[in-house]
């Protein structure tokens, strides 16, 4: 059976620092910032681009976008959260 969007979330936090949750929520501007950071779309310590602009660097980084221009900024779908765990090298079972 596939994994929840929780449980993709839940792998995705725990692959990048972060802490689980017991309820499905989006990714909180922290949270955001460490998984853009562990796919290669670089942050800044300055002030920190919108979440809308994350999104769409982590959707161009995973391939799930040919450039940050083209990317969605909305939140990520089950199969991008599967294809963010799977360039994070998380298993979900």
């Amino acid at each position: 059976m596939s994994p929840t969007v929780l449980e993709l979330q839940n792998a995705i936090r725990t692959a990048v620092g972060r802490f689980e949750r017991e309820v499905s929520a989006s990714f909180t501007k922290e949270e955001l910032v460490a998984i853009a950071n562990e796919v290669g779309y670089a942050v800044d310590e300055g002030p920190r681009p919108s979440t809308t602009t994350m999104r769409a660097g982590i959707r161009w980084k995973t391939g799930l976008s040919e450039s940050q221009e083209a990317a969605s900024g909305g939140s990520f779908v089950k199969d991008e959260l599967q294809a963010i765990a799977d360039e994070l090298g998380v298993q979900v079972e």
